[in-house]
């Protein structure tokens, strides 16, 4: 059977760096473990990788509230402890770091001091389902999902739009079974958005008003334990999805065709990815299974980096 296009290139990640041992929580629960895991062990659950402009790659760790800094050499150190639950991670252009926090909304850290206050706790008094990523577009308007326990059997899940300078927030979709992971086209006229519970990445196009119309499936997944999680967006325009459970992390073109697949060497829990590195073109991922940050070097022959973020990184 022949294909409309090549198969994708397999790259096998290699470890970049893991939590290291004094980190761990091991023999210590967590109300988030109780609720996620059936009180089953979990020393940790690394989400939210993003590059700061000196090449910090900044994580969270969910089950115990706390934030990890990992130098370009890979050694991590913890910048904050705080109640709460920190899913997604993005930094602003001014260095400041936001979180979407499942248990308190969206949160602010001070990567110097470590303080960790709210930002946004709520839309109009309505308390969020659990805040789960985020992401800016080029003026500093903020994107983030609301999943909770949303899924199949309850398509209810939200995106929201906030302009944390004037306060304005808008809810952007709201029949959503599990939204995940977002990221902006490179016109930032479509927003893709990774729906867990579907095992799919939606495409929302913005209209000129900010409105979501015509929303529509991109990419369709199979297989595994969940389902596409983070997502990050190549120079060309294409879309990186983590499939977690899996162990893979698909790169595809701006069409949607896939390019290359990434091979996760330890578990199967690729949650999330950013890009750094020479000319960003390395793929930095969360393998939460084993609390391990992989990369993945892409050769130029390849054509394959990352686009620059807001924050600056990758200019």
């Amino acid at each position: 059977m022949s294909y409309p296009f090549p198969e994708p290139v397999v790259i096998d990640a290699t470890v970049f760096t893991e939590l290291p041992e004094v980190f761990r929580r091991r023999n210590t629960s967590s109300y988030w473990a109780e609720r996620n895991r059936r009180g089953a062990a979990v020393d940790c659950f690394l989400e939210g990788p993003s590059f700061d402009r000196d090449g910090n790659l900044y994580f969270v760790d969910i089950p115990f509230g706390r934030i990890f800094r990992a130098e370009p050499d890979g050694v991590i150190s913890q910048i904050a402890e705080y109640d709460g639950q920190p899913n997604g991670l993005k930094i602003h252009q001014d260095g400041r770091i936001f979180i979407a926090d499942f248990q308190n909304g969206i949160m602010l850290l001070d990567p110097a001091t470590g303080a960790v206050t709210p930002a946004l706790r709520d839309a109009e008094s309505e308390g969020f389902k659990g805040c789960n990523d985020l992401h800016f577009d080029r003026n500093g308007v903020l994107y983030f999902t609301d999943q909770g326990q949303t899924g199949l059997q309850d398509p209810t899940g939200r995106v929201f739009r906030w302009n944390p300078d004037s306060g304005e927030l808008r809810c952007l979709i709201d029949k959503v079974p599990s939204p995940n992971g977002l990221v902006l086209d490179l016109a930032e006229h479509v927003l893709y958005l990774a729906v867990t519970r579907a095992n799919a990445v939606w495409r929302l196009p913005l209209s000129p008003s900010n409105r979501v119309v015509k929303a529509g499936l991109f990419l369709q997944f199979s297989g595994g334990r969940a389902g596409p999680d983070g997502l990050a967006l190549t120079d060309a325009g294409g879309v990186v999805v983590c499939q977690t459970g899996m162990g893979l992390v698909w790169v595809h073109d701006a069409l949607g065709r896939p390019i290359a697949v990434v091979r996760s060497p330890r578990g199967l829990g690729t949650t999330n990815c950013a890009f750094g590195g020479p000319d960003n073109r390395t793929l930095y991922i969360t393998e939460s299974d084993t609390g391990t940050i992989l990369k993945a070097e892409f050769a130029p022959e390849l054509g394959i980096k990352g686009h620059a973020m807001y924050s600056g990184h990758g200019v």
